[in-house]
């Protein structure tokens, strides 16, 4: 994808449903969907990042996009560890 220079983000009290596109990255390549993990309602947003999308370029663990409350945690089960993710893509 490339260096992210702009993000979109939902704003607080959305309600989205696990794999609903619910934030948008772009870059001077491309523009790419992000898929929420879990279906709950968005209850905090990273304003940071929309000010500073570059944040995304140098620490992903810090550049978090938002806090979502769930409404169904058994679906924590589902997602993968970071490890997990990791090996998908070496």
């Amino acid at each position: 994808m490339g260096e992210v220079v702009y993000v979109e983000l939902p704003d607080v009290d959305t309600t989205v449903e696990a794999g609903d596109q619910f934030v948008v990255l772009e870059s001077v390549k491309a523009a790419s969907d992000v898929y929420a993990p879990i279906s709950g309602t968005v209850v905090e947003v990273n304003e940071e990042l929309v000010d500073n999308p570059g944040n995304i370029n140098e620490s992903s663990y810090d550049a978090w996009f938002v806090a979502i409350e769930m409404t169904d945690p058994s679906e924590v089960d589902k997602l993968l560890s970071a490890e997990d993710y990791e090996k998908l893509y070496q």
